[in-house]
């Protein structure tokens, strides 16, 4: 069974952290490449090990992604 997810990449300091919020899952690379590459293999090593309960909980939720707006000092 396949199923599509989203993948967040974002640059911290001197790496790449990605997360898929669906599964709350995240992962990290020295690019951005790999590190959604290994985002990839950590959710396919949960797939593996996880039960299938588990899986449909994580699942099931709805996720939205959306922006918004927030201020901040700049002192």
């Amino acid at each position: 069974m396949k199923t599509k997810l989203t993948a967040i990449i974002r640059s911290e300091e001197d790496a790449y952290v990605a997360l898929t919020p669906e599964l709350d899952i995240a992962s990290q690379g020295g690019t951005s490449k790999q590190a959604l590459d290994n985002l990839r293999e950590a959710v396919n090593l949960f797939f593996e090990t996880a039960s299938i309960e588990e899986i449909k909980k994580r699942l099931s939720g709805e996720s939205t992604i959306t922006q918004f707006e927030a201020d901040y000092a700049t002192a």
